[in-house]
């Protein structure tokens, strides 16, 4: 049977770090010599291509240019690799697992992000076993199509949707969660597939699209907070998307001038709750209701890091047509939200 082929690409992050013996400080390592460094590569069976960025990026310094820049590299290279697997920091990841979701829409292959806790080089890295089980899920097939059609985050020992992931913890090795979607496979002896949840191949060409506007603001309530500042604040800057992170199911203090303020501006209001999990529901109580009369749009049950890039891929291709921003945004595009 013929081997698949596999794309790495290193972004940056902790996971492609080894030691300086003599300085004795971390320094990204030639990732064409991969196998030198994880010999275990080896008895996979799949072909390892290998693409680094020349200046490596903590992922703290990605930006809607960076998602543009590892997009571009996967689209030149889709037609001939079998799978891709980004390798990345773990702050931002599931910023750019939702971007890239966005961008490759209708896909037939597998474009899993991975990173680590620990870097490669240290003895207790849980790089190695993501390194490893990345590669391995990314060149799976099943009747020669892959298992895998979507963009993904492989973390110790669970796949998950890219765009429903968060970062839950800086020193834990199991640092992400899926709050409102089940994982996608669960890895011990086996890599054991939860197929029901699988994002299914749909009946269109693979669709690339790219093109950020990152215009967008967010305003976190809490109790006691100066409604008047909140006005200026949002009036002041040039924002064309605002955030309202709200309590519970879409709930804000709601006070006359907010009101008023909301159904007269031009921006656009989308209302993200600070629950984790869960779904925005304006029409639940009082409070949600008048947002949703003053035309802020709840956000269903999308995470706050798809909400961000979801807005900007959109504003950047409707700058003047509100319908059709909310229209998309609140269409699943890529298993990014529950219809």
């Amino acid at each position: 049977m013929k081997k698949s082929k596999v794309l790495l690409l290193y972004t940056g992050g902790t996971i492609g770090m080894i030691e300086n013996p003599l300085e004795l400080s971390l320094k990204p390592f030639d990732f064409d010599q991969i196998t030198s460094e994880v010999p275990e590569l080896n008895k996979l069976n799949c072909l390892i291509e290998t693409i680094s960025f020349e200046n490596p990026l903590d992922s703290s310094n990605m930006s809607f240019e960076t998602w543009i820049q590892i997009g571009d590299k996967i689209f030149k290279n889709y037609d001939y690799f079998d799978g891709f697997v980004v390798l990345h920091g773990t702050d931002t990841m599931s910023y750019t697992a939702s971007a890239l979701s966005l961008m490759f829409q209708n896909l037939t292959k597998p474009i899993i992000l991975t990173g680590s806790q620990l870097p490669l080089g240290q003895v207790r890295t849980d790089g190695k076993e993501n390194l490893i089980t990345a590669i391995e899920i990314a060149s799976m097939k099943q009747n020669n199509f892959s298992v895998v059609k979507e963009v993904a985050i492989y973390f110790e020992n669970q796949l998950f949707r890219g765009n429903r992931t968060t970062k839950v913890s800086s020193d834990h090795f199991d640092a992400f969660k899926s709050f409102n979607y089940p994982s996608l496979a669960d890895v011990g002896v086996e890599i054991n597939f939860n197929l029901n949840y699988l994002l299914k191949k749909r009946e269109k060409k693979l669709n690339y699209e790219k093109g950020f506007d990152p215009s967008i603001n967010i305003v976190f309530f809490y109790p006691g907070i100066l409604i008047n500042n909140v006005i200026k604040l949002i009036s002041s800057n040039s924002s064309k998307v605002v955030v309202l992170m709200s309590y519970g199911s879409g709930n804000l203090p709601l006070e006359n001038e907010l009101v008023e303020f909301l159904n007269s501006s031009e921006k656009i209001f989308l209302n993200v709750s600070q629950c984790k999990a869960g779904n925005v529901e304006q029409e639940k109580y009082e409070t949600g209701m008048q947002l949703k009369k003053a035309g802020v749009i709840g956000v269903k049950d999308m995470t706050l890091e798809t909400v961000i890039v979801k807005s900007m891929l959109l504003i950047k291709k409707y700058p003047s047509d509100k319908d059709k921003f909310e229209e998309f945004l609140l269409s699943d595009i890529a298993g990014e939200i529950t219809e």
